[in-house]
């Protein structure tokens, strides 16, 4: 299966990195940059390994959870797309009108 990451997670990934640099643990973020795209690779075996996204129920957007971030992603037939990488106590938006 196909994996790969939406500009939108690249820059998520970017911007955790760049927060632990200013932390002045840079350690910390390149660590949890190497791990997440360690994880994900599992999706190419397991794509439905992940949970539904709560906060929309729809089939094909699962997460991984890997404290502190959720990974998003989108499932469809052949291919993984990774869309984004937030802290896990950030709250998704749910699309007008639910």
């Amino acid at each position: 299966m196909d994996i790969s990451f939406a500009e939108s997670a690249l820059r998520d990934l970017e911007e955790l990195r760049t927060w632990y640099l200013e932390q002045g643990v840079p350690e910390v973020g390149t660590r949890l940059v190497v791990e997440v795209f360690q994880r994900v690779q599992s999706l190419a075996d397991h794509p439905d390994m992940g949970r539904v996204v709560p906060e929309f129920d729809q089939a094909f957007l699962r997460e991984l959870i890997h404290p502190p971030l959720r990974i998003v992603y989108r499932r469809d037939p052949g291919r993984v797309r990774i869309v984004r990488g937030w802290r896990s106590e950030r709250l998704l938006s749910l699309p007008a009108g639910r």
